[in-house]
């Protein structure tokens, strides 16, 4: 029965594969080469490993060029519903001043609304401090001096209506930027949102905008759009501050010679999982963190040389390998964009580069992703 069954396996190969002889003709000289079975099934393994990487690379590059589409979508159909909500105020307030100042006591009562709202609008503004470009675009406007008083009443409760719609398109702008960005590095943006608001006190404990009106003493209209601002600020904070500490920057400026994949040894030329992204430049080129953290590891490991790997935390690793010179050591703290070695070619490595690797709770990631998702924010 086993002599039957490799029979029928040896005709099979023959039917498929059967030897060929290749003759080649130069000046005269005639030379015949040989293809046995064996050589052309190893080249026919070959081609089928090469189209299912193309395949599975292409179908990632079309999957972020639709998550960044659909991102942006959201993005520009936010802003034009914030346009249309500033539209709808502007109307309002316009009718309200003609109401306000056609007797006293309403604009008394306008004058202790304005300073109420100013109170809850400081509670919220307060949270924006150290944002970047916050301070520019929530830029209070300074009233007339020379306007009548119910005018510049009126122009400051005007200012408050956009002052606190700015804060929210400005917070969820923000917070859409950087879950595009958690998007392209193949994270879910949910899991690293915060769990609950960002700002202390009544924002947190009232949820209900009748609650909420109640507790900071103003309008419940107004209350509804400090709890919308405070909800889009408290995600861009903990999406921002997730970001911070996640490897999303680069370790040198150098150009890319070989990405993370599947790719030919240099070596043996055999097909061969490459679990990292290679930079190639001249030797001791400076090399640096890609986020903060701690070095866990700064020596020598097989095949891979002088070797600095850093824990930054919630499951993340980056390694440094092939370096010239190591500048850290285990247990040392490192900041954002440190130096922390030098490029070289120790270990198994063909000529002056940098590997680097992305690790998330054990797993190799794609670094291209995260550098990406960097690049996105830096937008």
């Amino acid at each position: 029965m086993d002599e039957e069954q490799g029979v029928v396996r040896r005709s099979l190969i023959e039917r498929w594969f059967p030897e060929r002889h290749l003759f080649l003709r130069t000046n005269g000289d005639i030379r015949g080469h040989v293809l046995t079975s064996g050589k052309q099934m190893m080249m026919a393994g070959v081609a089928v490993v090469a189209a299912a990487w193309t395949l599975v690379a292409s179908g990632g590059f079309i999957f972020d060029m639709i998550v960044h589409s659909q991102s942006d979508s959201e993005v520009v159909k936010a802003r034009a519903a914030s346009e249309r909500l500033n539209a709808d105020l502007q109307a309002r307030l316009d009718t309200a001043v003609v109401r306000m100042t056609a007797t006293t006591g309403g604009l008394d009562e306008m004058a202790q609304m304005v300073e109420r709202r100013h109170a809850a609008l400081t509670n919220v503004m307060t949270m924006f401090h150290g944002v970047e470009g916050a301070e520019q675009a929530l830029a209070p406007v300074a009233p007339n001096e020379h306007a009548r008083p119910v005018q510049r009443i009126v122009a400051v409760r005007m200012d408050q209506e956009r002052l606190i719609e700015r804060a929210g398109d400005f917070a969820q702008t923000r917070a859409e930027r950087l879950r595009l960005a958690f998007r392209l590095a193949g994270l879910n943006p949910a899991a690293y949102a915060a769990a609950g608001s960002a700002l202390g006190g009544p924002l947190v404990e009232a949820k209900d905008p009748q609650a909420l009106a109640a507790i900071l003493d103003v309008d419940e209209p107004f209350a509804v759009r400090i709890r919308h601002a405070a909800d889009n600020l408290s995600e861009m904070r903990g999406l921002s501050d997730a970001a911070e500490h996640l490897p999303f920057d680069r370790p040198t400026q150098a150009r890319t010679t070989s990405g993370f994949g599947v790719r030919f040894d240099p070596f043996n030329g055999r097909p061969a999982v490459h679990q990292g992204q290679d930079f190639a430049a001249p030797l001791n080129t400076p090399i640096y963190a890609t986020a903060p953290g701690i070095v866990s590891f700064a020596g020598v490991r097989s095949g891979y040389g002088n070797t600095i790997e850093i824990d930054h935390g919630r499951g993340f690793k980056t390694r440094f390998a092939h370096l010239n010179a190591m500048a850290v050591q285990p247990g040392q703290r490192i900041a954002l964009g440190q130096r922390i070695g030098a490029m070289g070619t120790t270990g198994r490595s063909t000529g002056v580069h940098l590997h680097y690797e992305v690790w998330m709770d054990g797993r190799p990631q794609n670094p291209a992703r995260f550098m990406r998702a960097g690049d996105t924010l830096v937008q």
